[in-house]
């Protein structure tokens, strides 16, 4: 193998131009770090979150959050990895955008032999985000009727494969009839296009005016206002992400109107420890297992057009999981 590293590198802050690419050679492994040879690497929109600078990085660095692949080379004092296994990560310190990789092992987990690393990469991460959503976050119940933005993306069917598996009710929204088709065949009840519909309007005709339990929200500026309009008395938004901009500044009598809970969380709060992360990923792992959750055709670029995912992705051109292929 090579002891050089082909990997995305930003200057500064911007849109996708601002990605370059460096070759350099990969450190040897310290003390509790490793080196991992990438198989398949997930891009998340956290990763455009980095490189824009609505989640604040020092410059220059690289990009990525996620990857599968293969250890090459082990550390002092790493007794719970070898030379040889498979291993996914999820989490700082940014840098998976490369074909391998030195790093530390406090966010790494070994992929069980039935688990492809594509599944692993592809599924993981945001898996592990979806368990922190509707397990802790808002512990959804069956027969609970939840309100999913973005229901076609990447996060939104891994979420709806498993509310509907858990028996809760699923309305999603979406912004084309081909993405209504997704959401319904991953188990959608509904399907509403917020381009041409008033997602509020439709949610209080299915609900017959109830309002739903709960609306997960990563749209952010175009659609929190009209959230909260949606939930019943005493729900909850969660607000995970930002994709259209920051919300507007929140206008508690928006809360005080219905008793209404908001959250912001973070995944870091919920799975800021091997252990947490560990327990949490043999949940995750058993979905993929059992084939509750799953990735749909995952749509794949070369290592080298990581600008183009993150240009599609902007704008909303993909559906379901994004990998990079080093």
């Amino acid at each position: 193998m090579s002891n050089l590293a082909f990997r995305a590198n930003i200057q500064r802050l911007g849109g996708p131009e601002v990605i370059e690419w460096l070759e350099e050679p990969i450190p040897a492994p310290a003390q509790g770090e490793v080196t991992v040879r990438h198989d398949t690497i997930g891009v998340n929109y956290t990763d455009i979150y980095h490189r824009t600078g609505e989640y604040p990085v020092p410059v220059p660095t690289g990009l990525g959050v996620e990857a599968a692949g293969v250890i090459e080379a082990v550390g002092p004092g790493v007794s719970s990895f070898k030379v040889g296994d498979r291993v996914v990560y999820g989490g700082r310190p940014l840098g998976s955008y490369s074909t391998a990789r030195t790093m530390p092992i406090e966010r790494m987990v070994a992929i069980p032999d039935d688990i492809s690393s594509e599944k692993a990469a592809s599924l993981l991460f945001k898996g592990l985000a979806v368990e922190y959503l509707i397990r802790q976050c808002y512990p959804v119940k069956p027969d609970e009727t939840v309100l999913f933005h973005a229901a076609a993306g990447g996060i939104g069917q891994i979420a709806t494969q498993w509310l509907s598996h858990i028996g809760a009710k699923v309305i999603g929204t979406v912004s084309s009839k081909e993405k209504a088709d997704i959401a319904l065949s991953n188990g959608c009840a509904h399907a509403i296009n917020y381009k041409t519909e008033s997602f509020p309007e439709r949610v209080k005709e299915i609900t017959g005016g109830r309002g739903v339990d709960v609306v997960y929200d990563a749209i952010g500026r175009d659609t929190v206002e009209q959230s909260f309009e949606c939930l019943r008395p005493r729900g909850m938004l969660v607000n995970y992400g930002n994709t259209s901009g920051a919300p507007a500044p929140l206008d508690f009598k928006i809360l005080q109107r219905n008793s209404l809970y908001v959250t912001r969380p973070s995944i870091a709060n919920y799975a800021s420890t091997l252990t947490q992360i560990e327990k949490a990923s043999v949940v995750v792992f058993d979905m993929i297992r059992k084939g509750v959750i799953r990735s749909n055709n995952p749509i794949r670029y070369p290592l080298k057009d990581a600008a183009k995912a993150h240009s599609d992705l902007e704008a909303r051109r993909t559906t379901g999981s994004v990998i990079l292929v080093p």
